[in-house]
């Protein structure tokens, strides 16, 4: 983890109005509630099933919360993503097989999104999703990282920058990277599910 990240001198912004250890509750308690659906989407991102991303979430905070003390306020999201990223990595290496999606094997978040989706739409979500999981399982994590980030959480050049600790020229030569290499690999695939259908006709 990047030393900025923590602080020389962690107790300097705790008040003392509130026992160090009621304090630090709140916060935790804050952070979870701010920043939950974030690490969720990043865990799942990163390349962590459906099936383990709460768990993957809850091992993210959990390290949060070990750490809390050390965490400069306002570095917690780029605490949190860091740890995302090392989180994720963990759970790719222990499940060596790779990530199948089936129709049983969707988010509720996404089943509940919109109660008004036809069973018809609905399949074509969990396709759609399964096609792009599958899409960025090939990308590099350095790459990948960057691509969710930007492409997909919306995040400026700039925050990406901070969030992962590094200088806004490397975000920039890595978004450019993997934009290129998403495109290749989904052309790739396309070309790839094209091929099986006419075999298949």
């Amino acid at each position: 983890m990047d030393a900025a990240l923590y602080m020389d001198e962690p107790d300097t912004y705790l008040s003392e109005a509130l026992p160090a250890s009621a304090l630090a509750e709140r916060r935790l308690t804050a952070l979870v509630d701010a920043q939950y659906d974030f690490v969720w989407r990043s865990v799942r991102r990163l390349g962590v099933r459906d099936g383990d991303a709460d768990d993957a979430a809850q091992h993210v905070f959990l390290v949060a919360a070990r750490k809390l003390d050390a965490i400069r306020e306002g570095c917690e999201r780029s605490f949190l993503y860091q740890t995302a990223l090392r989180v994720a990595s963990d759970y790719r290496r222990s499940n060596k097989r790779r990530f199948e999606a089936s129709l049983t094997d969707l988010p509720e978040t996404i089943e509940t999104a919109d109660p008004a989706l036809t069973t018809d739409e609905l399949l074509d979500l969990r396709r759609a999703r399964a096609f792009l999981d599958s899409i960025l399982d090939q990308m590099p994590i350095d790459l990948r990282a960057v691509f969710v980030l930007h492409e997909l959480e919306q995040t400026t050049m700039a925050d990406i920058a901070s969030l992962l600790s590094l200088p806004s020229g490397t975000v920039a030569s890595r978004l450019r990277r993997a934009r290129l290499q998403f495109g290749e690999i989904l052309e790739r695939d396309q070309d790839k599910r094209r091929i099986s259908r006419e075999a298949l006709s």
